[in-house]
């Protein structure tokens, strides 16, 4: 019973609750309406809460006025303890339950946090508000603590204004920083391209002076291997003149002893020696004898000296005869030398010749197979032999003398269709929707008639390359086509920007020749890799500061040697002829008014309808020519047919083969387009699982053919046979 009866006990009336004064403090920046409205609602809710909350006139102490209880203390409302203790009131009458007052405000500030959370422009901040008004009903209510109550809400509402002041200031720092962030990030990556240009070369360095260390080596070992025989035949000779030196002497003691052993028997037999005195007879033998082994010795000594000298009139005339013999040889091994270097060259040429005849004539009998009679071209500029057609070229004679000019029939065909194209474009005012089939590009899906916006060749152009420019500002995440519609979105707005995608697309289907067109048509439709763009600016971007480090006196002129110089630095890949096309398509020729020097800024300009000058058109027919190049001496190393499968370590070997330089990041990266596969899926080299990856070599090249595929380093020269 005393429980049921403090239920409805109360503390104050309902007239204590007044109406809170229009001064309380509300954050206006979360609020909509003004300061007036603000009030004005405020009144009437509290006006509403105060017929609401009020019980008999007075506020419910609850739970101090429950005599004998203990008040809980930091207990969590969900807590295991806190049900309990709600158990135990319910099956006990003696304890309390919540005042009407507070759970009237407690379902208030639940119905205003619902409210909030079903708004979809709620934050954080803008949930405090249900609790700032329940925080001013206590303040209104309780006067007693009024001041310190007002006090603590004061001093948290000026700490939430100075957190959110402090918040505003770091705005601009916040947008320096990412700033400075793409400044930086702009320089690491041409850091990086210089680091990379500079480690290409030096390893260019390093492979030169190891072949020029090897090929030392080889000459110290062959010296050392001919010093080592020259010491043997020394050793044998100097034995075998030892051994002739002691024979001679041998042969000499011989010859002495038999010519005394003669004399002394000649003597012994003369009849009239024995008149003689016999001691002046032996005194004068004796006499003789040693004359005669000292004129014997020296004799020897003499023979031994001089046996093998000749005289110096026949040494001087031979050493003359052999120095004059010595020249002519010397002549001609010079001769032979260049003989045999122009044959090569010849042979070389004789061969090159004879392909060129061998393809010329197979074309020769291609053109004459399928040859048909060549068209009059003239007819497209007398408007009077066109007659029903004599619309299809705008701009009459002059205009098409003017597109006519240096181009070939195949072109020429170009250029009629786009100008028939373009003239068929100008008259259609609507364009029937594609559909929404797979097949469709996402950015054409549509169903139903699309308005022709008719914009200008020019206006085309420009547009295209205000998307190029959006597109390399900032690294995209999202596809190609995907940008293409979300740039036109963002543009002409979503109401025109399916329009505007059929009329570009239309556009730039039909316009072949024009450079900035069929590049952006070919990205958009995946037949090329967006990196092939990126590629050709970055080296033409190289190119002209490579030029521009040249031109010391910053005139924009440079010398024929300095432009040969930069070209070779830059492309140090290409061939001789490469180089000479570049420096023709730039320009270069002696009837020009300043012949010694080129303004080579004008290479790099564009019209305005995109088209490039010829020298930057030329260096993308040669990268073109280079990776068809690159793709048939892979093909090639490969041996197979293009229906035939290929596996992944046998591809991967086929471009080492053909290009030794590449590492192996970009060896996976060609992998990766060639076999479909990411790279984190890639198979290591010598994984069991390689072989098990295998593609029709004729698709695995197309799709290579759609990315930047090129040479990195020289093929190694295969060994002469």
């Amino acid at each position: 019973m005393a429980c049921q009866q403090s239920r409805y006990h109360s503390f104050s009336s309902a007239s204590r609750l007044q109406p809170r004064p229009s001064g309380v403090t509300i954050d206006e920046s979360f609020l909509t309406e003004d300061k007036s409205t603000q009030n004005r609602k405020l009144l009437q809710k509290r006006r509403t809460l105060t017929g609401q909350f009020s019980m008999g006139g007075h506020l419910s102490p609850w739970p101090t006025y429950t005599s004998g209880q203990t008040i809980l203390q930091n207990r969590k409302p969900c807590s295991d303890d806190y049900r309990k203790r709600v158990g135990s009131c319910q099956q006990h009458p003696f304890h309390t339950a919540k005042p009407r007052y507070l759970e009237e405000l407690e379902n208030y500030l639940r119905k205003e946090l619902l409210l909030l959370d079903l708004g979809t422009d709620s934050t954080q901040e803008l949930r405090l508000q249900p609790y700032r008004e329940i925080f001013e009903f206590f303040i209104e209510d309780f006067k007693t603590y009024k001041p310190l109550l007002s006090s603590i809400k004061n001093a948290y509402e000026g700490m939430l204004a100075h957190q959110r002041e402090k918040i505003r200031a770091l705005e601009p720092l916040k947008a320096k920083l990412v700033t400075v962030n793409e400044d930086c990030n702009e320089r690491i990556l041409a850091m990086r391209a210089e680091e990379k240009y500079e480690i290409s070369l030096l390893k260019k360095e390093k492979m030169n002076l190891l072949k020029l260390i090897d090929k030392k080596n080889e000459e110290k070992i062959s010296l050392q291997s001919e010093v080592t025989k020259l010491r043997k035949n020394l050793a044998e000779e100097y034995l075998h003149y030892l051994s002739e030196r002691d024979a001679r002497k041998i042969l000499i003691a011989d010859l002495n002893e038999l010519r005394y052993q003669r004399e002394d028997m000649s003597l012994a037999q003369s009849p009239g020696i024995w008149g003689e005195d016999p001691v002046k007879l032996t005194l004068a033998l004796t006499m003789t004898r040693q004359d005669l082994t000292r004129t014997q010795m020296e004799l020897n000594t003499m023979k031994a000296n001089f046996g093998d000298v000749v005289p110096r009139r026949d040494f001087e005339m031979q050493e003359k005869t052999n120095k004059h013999l010595q020249e002519q040889l010397d002549t001609l091994r010079a001769s032979y030398e260049e003989v045999r270097k122009e044959h090569e060259i010849l042979m070389q040429l004789h061969m090159s010749t004879l392909k060129e005849r061998d393809q010329f004539f197979s074309e020769l009998q291609e053109i004459q197979r399928t040859s048909t009679p060549r068209p009059d071209w003239t007819k497209c500029k007398d408007s009077s032999s066109l007659s029903p057609h004599a619309d299809v070229v705008a701009g009459g004679p002059d205009r098409w003398q003017m597109l006519a000019e240096g181009k070939n029939s195949d072109q020429l065909v170009d250029v009629l269709l786009e100008e028939i194209g373009s003239g068929l474009l100008r008259e259609k005012d609507f364009f029937p929707g594609l559909g929404y089939g797979e097949a469709i590009p996402a950015f054409l899906r549509f169903d139903g008639l699309v308005e022709n916006k008719k914009p200008s060749k020019k206006d085309v152009v420009n547009l295209l390359k205000d998307a190029w420019k959006e597109r390399l500002a900032e690294e995209q995440k999202e596809t190609f086509p995907d940008f293409f519609f979300n740039f036109l979105e963002h543009r002409f707005g979503p109401s025109d920007a399916m329009a505007w995608a059929y009329t570009i697309f239309e556009n730039i289907k039909i316009f072949h020749s024009n450079e900035v067109m069929s590049q952006f048509y070919a990205v958009l439709m995946g037949k090329r890799s967006e990196n092939v763009y990126v590629t050709q600016k970055e080296i033409v971007a190289q190119l002209l500061k490579e030029m521009t480090n040249a031109d010391s006196q910053n005139e924009g002129l440079l010398t024929m040697e300095q432009f040969n110089t930069v070209l070779k630095s830059t492309f140090p890949l290409k061939t001789e002829e490469q180089i000479q096309e570049l420096m023709e398509a730039g320009g270069w020729h002696l009837s020009s008014s300043n012949a010694d020097l080129l303004n080579y800024r004008s290479l790099f300009m564009e019209d305005e309808e995109g088209q490039s000058e010829p020298f930057v058109q030329k260096l993308w027919e040669q990268y073109m020519d280079e990776k068809d190049e690159y793709l048939r001496q892979l093909k090639q190393e490969l041996g197979i047919e293009l229906h035939e499968e290929v596996t992944l370590p046998k591809l991967r070997g086929g471009l080492m083969t053909i290009d030794p330089s590449l590492d192996k990041q970009t060896v996976n990266t060609y992998m990766s387009q060639a076999f479909q596969l990411p790279e984190s899926e890639m198979p290591e080299e010598g994984d069991e699982k390689e072989e098990a990856v295998v593609e029709i070599l004729q698709t695995a090249l197309e799709r290579l053919q759609v990315i930047d595929i090129r040479r990195v380093g020289p093929r190694e020269p295969e060994p002469a046979s």
